[in-house]
């Protein structure tokens, strides 16, 4: 015979001829010179391997552990003593009882949506990075949601969580503050067929950004198509003279020819900043501005 002693943080796994015989708590234990005894500190997890099915025959072993069984598209958060230890994926899971308070919480990660009672800071904890998604939607913007591809719904500023299972997530963002528009070197023909580059600048907002977003494929290139038509449309109704003229009263009807609602967006204002004539045309306007400033002969 020999002697065993099990401490009262320990428990000992006892195997006789290869196999589960029993397990001992605290206290001083006789054994066979054959048997074979593992001394486990209660603290910390049980791995069992192949021998668990045996030895949940036995009733003593049954009632000294905690079994955790861990399906598919599951997770279980294991808290030690209220603090957060471990994240369990697939599989079977024991440990030892009496010595740590353990605390067990099954998740369904098959969905996208958290709909546990997790709070925030244990969703930000390190040992649940590879699990949860995070996206943050700042104060000058709205996000949409798509989940599989499909679009799900529109999430207003704040911070959002989802579960990293097998579904695809993904947010777009969209910018809610005024956003501007640039026509640059746009060559056009006036009325009486002088060619200028012409520079001009819109602001807009995305009034419906799921239409803006969702129904249009790139809504800001096909405003620029619009507001280059709009230019175009209005100057060669103009003679090079009546545009020189009337050049701060075009904004309004430049307004009114750019119809954007069914891009999602809304205009705001349209402006010309620049109108540049060809080099030929400048040197005449020279001449003349210049004949203009010369004195006239007195008779």
């Amino acid at each position: 015979m020999k002697r065993l002693i099990v401490n009262k943080w320990q428990i000992a796994v006892v195997f006789r001829n290869k196999t589960y015989h029993r397990i001992l708590t605290a206290g001083t234990h006789w054994l066979r010179w054959d048997d074979i005894a593992l001394v486990y500190q209660m603290n910390e997890p049980y791995n069992s391997g192949k021998d668990l099915d045996v030895m949940l025959q036995d009733e003593m072993f049954r009632n000294a552990v905690h079994l955790v069984e861990v399906k598919d598209n599951e997770l279980v958060l294991v808290y030690e003593n209220g603090i957060l230890k471990q994240v369990l994926t697939t599989g079977r899971y024991t440990y030892w009882k009496g010595l740590v308070e353990y605390r067990f919480e099954r998740m369904d990660i098959s969905k996208a949506d958290i709909t546990e009672e997790v709070d925030r800071s244990t969703l930000g904890n390190k040992l649940l990075s590879a699990h949860v998604r995070s996206a943050t939607v700042s104060n000058h913007e709205k996000g949409l949601l798509f989940i599989d591809g499909k679009y799900v719904q529109l999430l207003e500023p704040g911070v959002y969580h989802w579960w990293n299972g097998k579904m695809s997530i993904q947010v777009a963002m969209a910018d809610t503050r005024q956003l501007q528009a640039e026509i640059s070197g746009q060559e056009i023909l006036t009325k009486d067929k002088a060619t200028l580059r012409i520079n001009a600048r819109a602001q807009y907002r995305l009034s419906d950004i799921q239409k803006a977003m969702l129904d249009v494929k790139d809504y800001d290139k096909q405003l620029h198509v619009r507001l280059q038509l709009a230019l175009r449309e209005t100057v060669g109704e103009l003679t090079l003279d009546e545009l020189m003229e009337r050049k701060n009263a075009l904004d309004a009807t430049l307004l009114s020819r750019v119809n954007t609602g069914d891009l999602g967006i809304s205009v705001s204002a349209i402006g010309i900043r620049d109108i540049i004539l060809p080099g030929d045309m400048r040197e005449i306007m020279n001449q003349v501005l210049m004949a203009e400033k010369r004195p006239r002969p007195t008779s």
